[in-house]
């Protein structure tokens, strides 16, 4: 524990000007030590997703002045960047979440206070289109505040480049510096709201974003000759789970010709408690309680939610029990993949170097079916900014043509216009890709099936435990540890054939003993081959106190690809003792 914390809690105690709110909670827990050492012992961690944290006082927690004090280390960092920053812009988003639109100003009125011009949209906004803007304005920076999927408590601050990707670690490390050198965060004085507009410092962005957002992703359609009526056919039953994509995806799904919408009313309105869920977590089959039983009532043909943010969307098709099944990340990327391939070599649209992203710990069907169609895949690390490099990259090279980026996460891209994850164009492709299919009288259950006959039974599953505190960091550093220091040789009689440790960046042939060079960044994962196609790979949490294990297996069957995940996954927890 940080000694110095009492000194810095002491500094916020002794604030007159504190904010009322956090001066209120700074009160409530004077007599906790532990909590006040958790608040105040080190700045709150920044890294290529920006800041995520409970809404807490204290110089470790997401508030008021840790947000003012991250816009002046940007606006630092951005005028050591940009000589000509007098004509670029920064683009500003916020989600539903409590204080999500104050922060949101109050980063506008710092970078203000330096002379940076921002442009702040003037309702909630999905995450994408903070994406899409920052590449629409030609900014040299976009923010959103949000804590995607997170706890009401929580909030977050996220930083985009000028490519309209996650930034680089690199970027990262330099802004760290910056906010470093900031200063006292309760000594950062913003500049008034009304006087940036008057100087033009301030804009709003109005609806004509999402417009011209829509406009681009209809032309990511592929089969825009589709007759009306089967469109209309289409029964969708759609939750933005209390966040910021109800009026971008239902005016998007009404301008695709798509009018059997029914919106779950109950989750519609933004809402930063989240009530009517658990978790707004679209890869919690709990999250679509509701909107079952909506699907239920008018026989949808699928259901559709995203989280608040509106990067990640949850699916749930109807499978021919006449019950509704939940896709995993890894099913519906396979179904998008599979229906753009297809579709594109038909009209003879699909480039010879075409080549589709996905991340080390995504199914391996992407690879069987790009594969098929002659199309390249290319891993990356966990996270969707590595799948933005990639695409940056392969733009300014011209060495490959970007098809299609996804990770198990609920993550997916079609159109690049975009640089992170994108639940909105991938739900309005996933209507259209629904009514393809039921113009050949097939279901996307029906469809699904067929991938399996058609490449194999893929299956895959992710366990998360959560190991709160230092007693919970300690047992993830011992794990991670243990096996570098002790890797197994085989797991459930099955011998490991390869290990890819991308800390060392080396991949081991266990049975040759020679070791090759990888060429993705130091992450502290590990991934395990088996000679069956099975796969396993572990690694912390980059946002939350947790460690992950992925599983991957194919499988003969249906049965066999889950007999084959389960003995894998009861084999791996106990080695690892979990």
């Amino acid at each position: 524990m940080n000694a110095n914390w009492h000194a810095h809690y002491t500094r916020w105690n002794e604030c007159e000007s504190l904010d009322p709110e956090l001066r209120q909670q700074l009160t409530a827990m004077h007599t906790d030590e532990k909590q006040l050492a958790d608040c105040f012992s080190a700045p709150i961690a920044f890294g290529t997703g920006g800041m995520r944290g409970v809404m807490e006082p204290g110089i470790n927690r997401i508030n008021l002045y840790t947000i003012r004090k991250a816009s002046a280390g940007l606006a630092l960092y951005l005028l050591e960047t940009y000589p000509d920053l007098s004509v670029k812009k920064v683009v500003i988003a916020y989600d539903s979440r409590k204080h999500s639109q104050l922060f949101a100003t109050e980063t506008a009125k710092v970078l203000g206070q330096y002379g940076i011009t921002t442009c702040i949209f003037n309702q909630l906004t999905p995450t994408p289109l903070l994406s899409f803007a920052v590449r629409h304005f030609c900014a040299c920076a976009g923010i959103v505040i949000t804590a995607s999927h997170n706890p009401p408590e929580y909030n977050g601050y996220k930083i985009y480049g000028a490519d309209g990707g996650q930034i680089t670690l690199a970027t990262a490390e330099r802004l760290m510096e910056h906010i470093v050198a900031a200063g006292n965060e309760l000594e950062i004085t913003p500049a008034d709201e009304q006087e940036l507009y008057k100087n033009g410092l301030l804009h709003y962005i109005d609806d004509s974003l999402l417009h011209a957002y829509l406009e681009k992703v209809k032309q990511l359609r592929v089969h825009p000759d589709l007759s009306p009526a089967i469109r209309e056919q289409v029964k969708i039953v759609f939750s933005p789970l209390h966040g910021t994509t109800h009026d971008s995806i239902t005016r998007g799904l009404n301008l695709f010709g798509y009018k059997q919408v029914s919106v779950v009313e109950e989750q519609a309105v933004p809402d930063p408690n989240f009530s009517t869920v658990a978790s707004p977590n679209p890869e919690e089959p709990e999250a679509f309680r509701l909107a079952i039983s909506y699907a239920n009532q008018v026989d949808a043909d699928v259901i559709m939610g995203t989280d608040p943010d509106g990067d990640r969307l949850g699916v749930l098709v109807k499978n021919q029990a006449g019950d509704y099944s939940v896709l995993t990340g890894n099913q519906l990327g396979a179904l998008l993949l599979h229906y753009l391939l297809e579709t594109k070599q038909k009209k003879g649209e699909l480039p010879s170097n075409g080549i589709v992203l996905k991340t080390i710990v995504t199914s391996e069907m992407g690879r069987a079916i790009a594969t098929d169609f002659g199309v390249s895949t290319e891993d990356t690390l966990t996270g969707f900014k590595y799948i933005g490099e990639k695409i940056e990259a392969y733009e300014k090279s011209g060495a490959y043509v970007f098809q299609f980026g996804y990770e198990e996460s609920y993550g997916y891209l079609i159109g690049d216009f975009v640089r992170d994850k994108d639940a909105v164009q991938t739900a309005l492709l996933l209507a259209d890709m629904c009514a393809y299919y039921k113009s050949k009288h097939k279901s996307l259950d029906d469809t699904l099936n067929d991938l399996f006959i058609r490449y194999g039974y893929y299956a895959e599953e992710l366990i998360s435990f959560t190991c709160k505190g230092g007693d919970g960091m300690q047992k993830i550093s011992a794990t991670m540890s243990s096996l570098r220091s002790q890797p197994p040789s085989q797991i459930a009689s099955h011998p490991i054939i390869a290990i890819e440790d991308y800390a060392s960046g080396l991949r081991t042939d266990c049975q040759t003993r020679t070791s090759t060079l990888l060429t993705l960044p130091a992450s502290d994962t590990i991934k395990y081959f088996f000679h069956d196609h099975s796969w396993f790979c572990v690694r912390p949490s980059g946002t939350e106190p947790k460690i992950k294990i992925y599983l991957g297996v194919k499988g003969t069957s249906k049965q066999d690809s889950q007999e084959r995940l389960f003995t894998l996954k009861q084999a791996v927890l106990q080695m690892l003792e979990f």
